[in-house]
């Protein structure tokens, strides 16, 4: 590997504000900001917006999309013009027979 060419690998923490979550792992970023970890040792943060321990789909509180009576809504709002007859042909158009 050549010198001076690659950032430095070093141990970094990795802060969740939202969740209050903190973590110690290495990483090429880099931060002013410094923190004492457990070890004694004093490590550059990262504040992150979001991470595993606050994002919906790890924490089990996803919002449920509730998919039950879309035909209903979309009939209600366009009618029954969906282009087919009485009889479940297609009603016309390109390609009719």
């Amino acid at each position: 590997m050549q010198q001076d060419k690659h950032p430095s690998y070093r141990p970094v923490v990795f802060r969740d504000r939202s969740a209050g979550y903190a973590f110690l792992t290495r990483s090429t970023a880099s931060s002013e900001q410094t923190i004492d970890w457990d070890d004694g040792n004093s490590y550059p943060v990262i504040d992150v917006e979001i991470s595993a321990e606050s994002h919906p789909f790890f924490t089990g509180k996803a919002r449920v999309v509730d998919t039950e009576g879309q035909v209903a809504k979309f009939e209600r709002r366009y009618g029954d013009e969906g282009g087919r007859t009485d009889d479940g042909k297609d009603g016309g158009g390109k390609g009719a027979s």
